[in-house]
This record gives C-alpha cells, structure tokens and sequence, in this order.
C-alpha cells in the first residue's frame, strides 16, 4: 500500500538521513508554476545538505514516498488533486485517486516508515470565525512521535486558541533562535513557546528526552521567517479581514477555505504573501535536514 523510491528505501536500510515533505503545498498552496519552480528547489536543497527528499502524495491511489521530476510536476499542474488528510486516506486509496498530502497524513505516512523528520510551511489549526472547524493536523501531531519543522500556525488562523490546543494536547514547541511562537508571514507574536533554543544540539537532546520518555507526541521546531520578508502586522491582519469577509460573503467554509483566503491574502498584498510562503518553506528544509544529519 506504501511505494517507496528505490533511493529512499535504500536510505531507510542505510539510516542514511531523510526529510519527508508534504505534497499539498504543491497542488493547493501555490500559483503554477511556482509552485512547481518552490518544490523542486526544495528538493535540490536538501540533496545539497546531504540529505534524501521524501515528498509524499498519493497516485492513482498508491501512497508515494519519494517522487519522480515528472510526478512532482504532474501534482503541480493538474487542477484535480485531491486534498488528502486523515479522514479521506482511505477512500483516496480506495477510489484509486490523486491526492496531495496535508501534514497530518504526511506525518502518518512518514512515522509508518520510520522518517523522523518533516519540513512544511506552517501547519493547520483553528479557523477565527469557525473555532469547530479545527484542522485534522492537530490531532495527529498529537499522538504522533515525529519532528515537524515550521514556520509556526498559518496566519489566517485562530493562533491563541491553536497555541492553546498544542500545548493542552502535550506537542512540544520549540522555538529555533525566537523566544515566540512565529505565525507564518510574521516571526513575531505574543505567543510563547515552550523552550527556545539557539543551536540544533538542542533540539536534538530535547527530541532525545521525549523519545526516552516515551511521549508519543509531536514537536514542531518553530522557525521564524527571514526579517527581509516579512509582512507589516497590520498591513496582513488588513488582507485577512479583507479575504475573511470575501469568503463569508460566497459562503466558504471547511477545507476549501484555507486555499481561498490564502489565494485572496496573495491578490490583495500583490504576492507578497506568495514570495513570503516560498522563502520560509525553503528556509525550513534547511533547519530539518540540519536535524536530520545531527540524529
């Protein structure tokens, strides 16, 4: 029901260091061909830092670890990709579907393999306007003993009541070189985290203590975005009230409203949102595979 790569399942006899990356960032969170040009250079970055890229998604209903050029640009230029978390896994594979991973069947999928690592954007939370709709990444990083580096929670998002869930549900927060839970497009909030460190050797021990404790949850390395692309706070919470009001208006909710309001937020900060999204993910890998190779 797994496939993977001829290279990945090599990495995998050989403990060589891999970094799982998820496919909806591909199919759902950027323009063609961006998205295309983001995926593949994060592909070549992590092979420069000596690292196995491990992109996940799901092909004519085959769970894919480790993609091909041609199966990466398939996902990204294909309108029909389905969204695939937790709750559709199943029927995705049964129905012989394509599908892009989110995090939380990303995590799964990797943890199954044994991948201890995986680089995203920022993960799912808790809607503002809809505190019911809460994402599916939630609770499988909750009972999933896997490393997830990030840019924090999407800015869009309820980012107190998403704090709060992660730390009631015991996933560890770490903040790389920040003392704040970072929230996407900004490094800066009024959110703690649970330890920030300044060097990788930390993680790495906090990430030993958890294993030795044998606390099955996830933790998310929280990494702010580089300070040159960064969105005026106020400027943002403008676009998202802008966007918000736009997708009450056509009556958009559940999963198809993080894909709108984030196209919205691109249109309305002239791409800026889109040029912040391609620089923190690529700054992310960079961190993950760091973990990967000090494991």
């Amino acid at each position: 029901m797994i496939k993977a790569s001829e290279e990945v399942k090599q990495a995998i006899a050989d403990k060589y260091p891999i970094v799982a990356l998820e496919s909806t960032v591909i199919a759902h969170g950027l323009p063609f061909p961006l998205n295309l040009e983001t995926a593949l250079e994060m592909e070549q970055i992590v092979r420069n830092m000596g690292v196995v890229p491990a992109t996940i998604a799901i092909l004519k209903g085959e769970i894919r670890v480790g993609l091909t050029e041609r199966e990466i640009e398939y996902l990204a230029s294909n309108e029909n990709i389905k969204k695939v978390s937790m709750h559709n896994l199943p029927t995705a594979i049964a129905k012989k579907l394509d599908g892009a991973t989110t995090v939380a069947s990303t995590s799964f999928i990797a943890n199954r393999l044994g991948i201890e690592v995986l680089a995203t954007g920022g993960i799912g939370g808790i809607h503002r306007e809809y505190t019911f709709d809460i994402s599916g990444d939630l609770p499988v990083l909750a009972k999933t003993p896997i490393t997830v580096v990030c840019a924090g929670a999407k800015s869009i998002l309820d980012l107190r009541a998403t704090r709060e869930w992660l730390e009631t549900y015991g996933i560890t927060t770490i903040g790389y070189k920040c003392n704040y839970f970072p929230v996407f497009y900004s490094s800066r909030s009024d959110l703690e985290v649970d330890a920030s460190v300044n060097s990788i050797e930390e993680i790495i021990e906090i990430i030993k203590i958890k294993r030795n404790l044998e606390l099955k949850t996830a933790t998310l390395v929280t990494v702010p975005l580089p300070d040159e692309f960064e969105l005026q706070r106020e400027e943002l919470e403008k676009a998202i009230k802008n966007a918000t009001e736009q997708a009450n208006e056509k009556g958009i909710k559940g999963k198809s409203l993080t894909p709108f309001l984030l196209k919205k937020l691109a249109e309305l900060t002239k791409g800026k949102t889109l040029k912040a999204n391609t620089e923190l993910l690529k700054n992310n890998v960079r961190v993950a595979c760091e973990i990967a190779t000090h494991k």
